[in-house]
């Protein structure tokens, strides 16, 4: 089973794969340049490790808050995945687990599943 979260709410473009028990991570500025080619970014990733949209099972995205430009592409990206792919993916925000201490991009999948985030359910948080 393989996970692709996917954060550009903030001032990073963060990318996280989780398969089986390996995780692999990078970021990129967040700009307009990176927004644009998002897709592009997202595919040399999973590239570089030796991964597809094939593989994917499901994909995380943060909605927010944070940057309405970010939030926008990221969120159209992810939904064209999945009308393209059918990988189901999940809206989470990281004031979603405000609870807890300290959070890591690897463990959204195991708290989303705890908080019970909705799968294909797109619900932004825009900073004004």
């Amino acid at each position: 089973m393989s996970s692709l979260i996917v954060d550009a709410a903030s001032d990073k473009i963060f990318l996280t794969l989780i398969v089986d028990r390996n995780i692999y991570s990078c970021s990129h500025e967040n700009s307009k340049i990176n927004f644009e080619k998002l897709i592009i970014l997202i595919n040399v990733f999973l590239e570089n490790n030796k991964s597809s949209f094939d593989k994917i099972n499901s994909i995380y995205v943060n909605r927010g808050p944070g940057s309405f430009a970010g939030i926008r592409n990221s969120l159209a990206t992810i939904k064209a995945l999945f009308l393209t792919k059918k990988i189901d993916y999940y809206c989470f925000s990281l004031s979603d687990f405000d609870k807890l201490d300290k959070i890591k991009y690897a463990d959204v999948p195991y708290l989303c599943d705890k908080f019970k985030i909705k799968k294909n359910l797109i619900n932004p948080i825009y900073l004004s």
